[in-house]
């Protein structure tokens, strides 16, 4: 299958399958909706958000806030360190 077509049937999943209810938990933002979880939702929530924390390059990181630093300071709007 290719990624077009396996893409288009995962956003097409609905939230009342299993899976489509995973990612709908896996993706919420919203705090309000998130102290509404049930246990079993916040350890799904909480072990997704864990596992983003864990695939965190401090490389890419350092590369992406040097490249804002010099977006800044060629537009004239630098942020002073505090």
């Amino acid at each position: 299958m290719k990624w077009k077509e396996f893409r288009s049937l995962l956003i097409g999943l609905s939230s009342d399958t299993p899976l489509g209810r995973v990612v709908q938990i896996r993706a919420e933002t919203n705090p309000d909706i998130i102290k509404e979880f049930t246990p079993g939702q916040r350890k799904i929530h909480e072990d997704w958000q864990k596992r983003t924390v864990k695939e965190f390059n401090p490389m890419e990181m350092e590369r992406f806030l040097t490249q804002m630093l010099s977006f800044f300071t060629a537009t004239g709007d630098v942020i002073e360190k505090g």
